[in-house]
């Protein structure tokens, strides 16, 4: 297949084009930095500067779009808020509106979401049948998946990748969360009773590839592990994989002074269930948060 993908240089991108090219699949990326992605994908992809100058995507057979600010780089600012909504919202829009204008569509558009898109439910479990609480994150991710629903067709069929804190060898969230460890401060954040949906950056890229792989399969999926913990669970397992202690908590108005509205995403939190996804037969890897966190901060227990 002829694949293009947008964020193919995140934490997910990366190893996924590694992923689909080994699979023997040609790969276009879309990226702002030709040069920089030369670096990190190297010469086997084709790289897109833009799609302003693209009518259709003819002869694309699927899309996957990932691109999207950070969420938890910086506080949520009025400014900072209209960049994370417009970082996603404009390039889905545009992905939706060239498959729509193709004579011989991509057969799948699978587009990046969060478990941000239920809000903070507290005690509630919650699956893809969830309607989400009136939020910041519901209304970005509730946006953000409807204009990527806008390409759905008799032809194309739409994904969304409702996804969780990603643990990942190559940084993203849990580099910063290792940090306070590191300094030997670790602990529970607030309450340490919020739940945080995770899941191994190894069963996220054989999440998607499933998704891409079975023409059947449409909608919301929850990409998080089936067995959801509390923060101070997930604390006291990363302390023990980093040979750290994990008893300094951090009060819930020190975060809220640090990270203003944006504390939602680790005061608040989700039960979440990838429901959906293993009812389409799809088997996880990593069940258990200390192996997981084990093997991608490379301790051996």
């Amino acid at each position: 297949m002829h694949i293009l993908l947008t964020g193919g240089t995140g934490l997910i991108g990366q190893p996924l084009v590694a992923r689909l090219l080994q699979a023997g699949h040609e790969v276009s990326v879309v990226t702002r930095d030709v040069a920089g992605a030369r670096k990190k994908l190297g010469e086997k992809v084709r790289l897109w500067s833009g799609l302003e100058k693209q009518r259709d995507l003819n002869g694309i057979d699927a899309v996957i779009n990932l691109a999207g600010e950070p969420i938890a780089a910086k506080r949520w600012s009025e400014t900072q808020k209209q960049l994370l909504c417009r970082s996603r919202w404009q390039i889905t829009e545009r992905l939706a509106a060239l498959i729509s204008a193709s004579s011989s569509p991509p057969a799948v558009l699978i587009s990046g979401s969060a478990t941000g898109f239920y809000g903070n439910t507290g005690e509630l479990v919650v699956t893809e049948d969830d309607p989400g609480h009136d939020e910041f994150t519901h209304r970005l991710c509730d946006t953000w998946e409807k204009l990527a629903m806008l390409a759905a067709s008799e032809r194309t069929r739409v994904c969304l990748l409702r996804t969780g804190v990603v643990l990942s060898r190559s940084g993203g969230a849990l580099e910063k969360m290792k940090l306070p460890f590191k300094m030997g401060v670790g602990g529970p954040l607030g309450s340490g009773k919020q739940f945080l949906p995770w899941i191994h950056i190894d069963d996220m890229l054989n999440g998607i590839l499933w998704l891409l792989e079975h023409p059947t399969l449409s909608g919301p999926f929850n990409l998080v592990s089936p067995y959801a913990v509390r923060n101070q669970q997930f604390a006291a397992a990363l302390g023990e994989a980093m040979h750290r202690p994990a008893i300094v908590r951090t009060p819930a108005s020190a975060i809220r002074l640090l990270m203003g509205e944006s504390a939602v995403l680790v005061l608040g939190g989700q039960h979440v269930l990838p429901q959906r996804l293993e009812a389409s037969g799809f088997r996880f890897r990593w069940y258990e948060l200390d192996e997981a966190l084990a093997d991608v901060i490379g301790s051996k227990k």
